[in-house]
């Protein structure tokens, strides 16, 4: 066999054996490592990559961690970084609180940090506390006075109550509460407006701060506007109902007493009904009297000059009254 011919295939050989090697082992990593001072050996770079974790992910929080004094190992990172938690976002928290002279174990921060909470950010607003501003909140004060209130809540966090704690809608919903339950015990809108930190006091004294994983340091009334008279405006709608219910009781007997007056009208229409038929009955008497003898006839005619004498009688009554007065505009 030739020898240049053997010997380039020695070298292709060698070079893919390289390749496969370099794809498993990260030389490269494991040379940043060890000039760093973290000891990782290559049988545990390679776990990793048969274990589907991406060594740098591992390798260099741990050698920022290693800068900053902490005694970690790997297999602590790895056993977070399987457990879904993020590792840099950890470690970084860890050397925070380690300058922030916060008392900060790694099982807690990785306990934190699988509870869903950035606990980086944990960290920071526990050394630099954070202003929450609420929503406008409306209360009504016993005078019937609508008041418009926002506040500056300033809390930090606190590491202990982290896991487990209410967040921050938490901590708004019970300043508004206490600002609605302040405001609606003033006898008068204008003792508020005259002292606005009577809000702040009275909520801060609560304890809003229970249950929750943060500590309330501060509350402050940024704003304090005056809204509307709701008593006024309830007093308008009560006589409005008033007024509409006696309206109803009024329509109510109005068609009462037009039923009554229908009904009179109906019985004397009866009545007028009944005379008509009685009178058309006296001609029968009167020729039933006659025929039997009962009637004569100078009683008959005696009878009509009655009759017509009183007729006369009623017109020339009629004639005498005055005739109403005419109105000439």
């Amino acid at each position: 066999m030739d020898p240049i011919v053997y010997i380039g295939g020695i070298i292709i050989l060698v070079f893919v054996l390289l390749c496969i090697f370099l794809s498993f082992v990260p030389l490269g990593l494991w040379i940043s490592a060890l000039a760093s001072g973290v000891h990782v050996s290559i049988p545990t770079l390679v776990g990793m990559k048969i274990r589907r974790v991406q060594p740098r992910r591992l390798v260099y929080p741990m050698i920022k961690a290693n800068k900053a004094g902490l005694k970690l190992t790997i297999g602590q990172l790895e056993t977070h970084f399987l457990a879904g938690g993020n590792v840099d976002r950890v470690i970084n928290a860890l050397i925070a609180a380690q300058r922030a002279n916060i008392d900060l174990p790694f099982e807690k921060a990785c306990a934190i940090d699988l509870a869903g909470r950035d606990v980086f950010e944990a960290v920071q607003m526990s050394v630099t506390p954070k202003v929450i501003e609420t929503p406008v909140v409306a209360a009504i004060a016993k005078d019937g006075i609508e008041l418009r209130a926002k506040a500056r809540v300033t809390v930090r966090t606190d590491i202990s109550r982290l896991v487990g704690g209410a967040g921050e809608e938490t901590v708004v919903a019970r300043v508004g509460e206490g600002i609605v339950t302040t405001v609606g015990s003033a006898e008068s809108h204008k003792a508020v407006l005259e002292n606005p930190d009577l809000i702040s006091r009275t909520v801060l004294a609560k304890g809003l701060d229970a249950g929750t994983a943060y500590e309330i340091l501060s509350i402050d009334i940024a704003d304090v506007d005056v809204g509307r008279n709701i008593g006024a405006q309830l007093a308008m709608d009560q006589a409005e109902a008033d007024r509409r219910i006696a309206q109803a009781k009024a329509e109510e007997r109005r068609a009462m007493a037009v039923a009554h007056e229908q009904e009179m009208k109906a019985s004397v229409q009866e009545m007028r009904a009944k005379v008509v038929e009685a009178e058309a009955e006296v001609p029968r008497a009167m020729a039933a009297a006659l025929r039997e003898g009962k009637l004569g006839v100078m009683d008959y005619y005696q009878m009509q000059n009655t009759i017509a004498d009183t007729t006369m009688r009623d017109s020339i009554a009629k004639a005498s009254q005055p005739a109403p007065a005419v109105d000439k505009k």
